[in-house]
C-alpha cells in the first residue's frame, strides 16, 4: 500500500486537522469531534443543514460546507458511519431556534445513526426533519442498504436545500424541497479499478487487468456485473441507459448533469464520458441546463465514475443557480 499517510489509524483526525488549518477563516472543528461547521454558525433566522457519513468520499462532505450548502459535516472514520453523539452535536451546533434538515445517504448505517441523533436533539426540544437519498439505480438492495444507495446525487441535495435554507425559507419548505431533488435525481456509477482503505492495507475488491465492475458503490460494493473493459462511449452508454429507463425522461426536459470522478480517473476521461452523454441527451431532445465534470463524492482512489441526471423545473433552477461559497462548490 502506497498512500500520502502518517498513520493508518489517524487519517481522518489528520485530514480534518489540514482542512481547518486550510481554510480557518471560513470552517472550525468542533472541539472533540470529526464535526466540521462553518465558522458563523449558528446563523440566525436560518434553517441549519447537516450531511456526512464515511470518509473517503472527499470533497463530500466537509467541502460543502459554506454559505449556500452545509452549515455542518460529520466525517466518520473511513467508509464507516459518524457515530449518533457526533451527528448530535452537529445538530446542536447548527440550531438557531428554526430547526436542522439531515440529509442522509441510503447506507444502513448512516440512518440509522442519523435517526438516533435526530430523536436525542429532539428531546433537546430542536426540530429535526430528515431526507434520505437514493439516487443509485444500480441495484434495488446492496451490501449496505435496504433499497437503493445514496451517492453523487447527493450533492444536489445539498445545494438545493441549502440555498432554499439561505434565504429564510421554513424547516418544512427546505425539506420539501429536498425531497423534490431525491425524486427528481437518478445516478449510477462504473469502477475501473478498486481502492484501498488505509486501515486495511489492501484492495477492497479484485479486478483483473481487463476487467471493470459496473453498477458498483461507492464504498466498493458489488454492482451489475463485472466485465471486459469497454470504451468511454459504450460505458457512459450503458450507465446511461439504465438512468434513462428509470427516470422516464420525455422530449423537451430539462437537466442538470453530473460527471463524477471517483478519486483517480483524469478530467480528460471524464469529459470524454460526458461528450457521449451529451450527444444521448441531444438525441433524445432533452436540454441540459448545467453540466458539472469533476470529483464531487470520491472512493479514495478508485477509478472511474458515475452520471448522475436532475431533472430540472423553473424551481429547482432558481435554487441551483442561487450563490453558493464553499470549498469544493461556488456558483
Amino acid at each position: 500500500m502506497k498512500k500520502l499517510i502518517n498513520d493508518p489509524n489517524h487519517v481522518v483526525n489528520d485530514m480534518l486537522e489540514g482542512m481547518i488549518a486550510a481554510y480557518q477563516n471560513r470552517l472550525r472543528r468542533l472541539p472533540g469531534t470529526n464535526v466540521i461547521v462553518r465558522n458563523d454558525a449558528p446563523v440566525k433566522g436560518k434553517v441549519g443543514i447537516v450531511s456526512g457519513g464515511g470518509s473517503g468520499h472527499e470533497p463530500a462532505h466537509a467541502g460543502y460546507v459554506g454559505k449556500g450548502m452545509l452549515d455542518a459535516a460529520v466525517c466518520g472514520e473511513v467508509f464507516t458511519s459518524p457515530t449518533p453523539d457526533q451527528v448530535l452535536e452537529a445538530i446542536k451546533a447548527v440550531n438557531s431556534g428554526n430547526g436542522v434538515l439531515l440529509i442522509i445517504k441510503n447506507y444502513t448505517g448512516d440512518v440509522m445513526n442519523f435517526e438516533m441523533a435526530a430523536e436525542l436533539a429532539e428531546a433537546e426540544g430542536i426540530r429535526v426533519a430528515k431526507v434520505i437519498v437514493n439516487d443509485d439505480v444500480a441495484v434495488e438492495d446492496s451490501t449496505f442498504t435496504t433499497g437503493r444507495r445514496g451517492i453523487a446525487g447527493t450533492v444536489f441535495v445539498h445545494k438545493i436545500a441549502g440555498a432554499l435554507a439561505e434565504r429564510g425559507a421554513s424547516l418544512e419548505e427546505v425539506e420539501a424541497a429536498a425531497k423534490k431533488v431525491v425524486q427528481n435525481v437518478r445516478s449510477m456509477g462504473m469502477a475501473l479499478t478498486p481502492c484501498t482503505v488505509p486501515a486495511a492495507g489492501k484492495p477492497g475488491f479484485e479486478l483483473g487487468e481487463n476487467e471493470i465492475e459496473v453498477g458498483i458503490g461507492i464504498h466498493g460494493e458489488p454492482g451489475i456485473e463485472k466485465t471486459m473493459i469497454k470504451t468511454a462511449d459504450e460505458i457512459a452508454e450503458t450507465l446511461l441507459n439504465k438512468i434513462f429507463d428509470d427516470m422516464k425522461l420525455e422530449k423537451g426536459d430539462r437537466v442538470a448533469v453530473m460527471i463524477n470522478g471517483l478519486g483517480a480517473t483524469p478530467l480528460m476521461e471524464l469529459y470524454i464520458v460526458n461528450k457521449k452523454v451529451s450527444e444521448m441527451l441531444e438525441e433524445k431532445q432533452i436540454h441540459v441546463y448545467e453540466t458539472f465534470v469533476g470529483e464531487y463524492m470520491t472512493s479514495l482512489e478508485m477509478a472511474g465514475c458515475s452520471i448522475s441526471l436532475l431533472k430540472l423545473d423553473d424551481s429547482l433552477i432558481e435554487l441551483l443557480d442561487a450563490p453558493a461559497d464553499t470549498i469544493a462548490l461556488k456558483k
